[in-house]
């Protein structure tokens, strides 16, 4: 049964929130100050937060540089996610992915058809895993932030969490870049 482990210590992570837009700035970001306050009220650390344009370059520079930093575990970020020309976050990011999180999108989604019906299409939401680092991509609204904090990354970003969470394998989320990547001509044949 899913639940928090009250004898498992809590682990706060370095959580960093980038807006994508053409038109916030920090006094009126909304949907950056929903996630800032949700996971420093979880007792997460705000790494960072920055504000960059509906700009693939400006987008992934940003990701990469946080994705490098030690001290950020994970990346949230909100906007551009919809189908407009200006809509690119996902287009900067999947490249990036070294691991898609396909089910984040499928249970993200469900959960916002039970608040606004099939206008749920209209988001791509995506996560992923950067340099050991998880990216999750919102929408631009506070609803939908609220929605995915509370009802996803709440949980999974929480050590107490059972009966799994991430926090717990991201020790492990680089090993493939540790042992280097294996060709399949190179591997042992089966049952060697």
């Amino acid at each position: 049964m899913a639940g928090l482990d009250q004898a498992r210590a809590f682990v706060p992570l370095g959580i960093a929130v980038l807006t994508v837009s053409d038109t916030r700035t920090l006094a009126d970001d909304r949907s950056g100050d929903t996630l800032a306050e949700r996971l420093t009220q979880a007792g997460h650390r705000l790494a960072a937060r920055a504000i960059v344009p509906d700009d693939v370059e400006a987008i992934r520079v940003q990701v990469r540089e946080w994705a490098a930093d030690p001290a950020v575990d994970v990346v949230i970020t909100t906007g551009g996610t919809g189908f407009t020309g200006r809509d690119v976050t996902p287009e900067a990011l999947e490249p990036l992915f070294e691991k898609r999180m396909d089910g984040f999108s499928a249970i993200f989604h469900r959960i916002s058809y039970d608040k606004i019906g099939t206008s749920t299409l209209q988001s791509r939401a995506t996560a992923g895993v950067v340099k050991a680092t998880y990216v999750f991509v919102l929408p631009g609204s506070p609803g939908a932030c609220r929605d995915a904090w509370d009802g996803i990354l709440a949980a999974q970003l929480d050590y107490r969490h059972r009966p799994c969470n991430f926090v717990e394998i991201m020790p492990r989320l680089d090993e493939h870049l540790k042992r280097g990547s294996i060709s399949r001509a190179a591997a042992p044949p089966a049952g060697a």
